[in-house]
């Protein structure tokens, strides 16, 4: 069964950068959308390994999304 993580992100001054709350430590970045989605896959990828290469399991996925309007 594959994990779905959350990503947060943030405009930078000349680029995007996002992370995932529920595995600190796993960032990327990238110039556009496009590109910040394929770091953002590798990072995980490679993370997650790490953690397994380390004996440890990858937390599960716990953060929520909430869009609220502003009026």
């Amino acid at each position: 069964m594959a994990l779905q993580y959350m990503a947060v992100v943030e405009q930078a001054e000349s680029n995007l950068a996002a992370y995932f709350p529920d595995l600190p430590g796993c960032v990327a970045t990238g110039a556009d959308m496009e590109e910040l989605k394929a770091n953002l896959s590798v990072a995980l990828e490679w993370h997650l390994e790490a953690l397994r290469d380390n004996g440890q399991e990858p937390p599960a996925p716990a953060t929520q999304v909430v869009l609220v309007l502003a009026k």
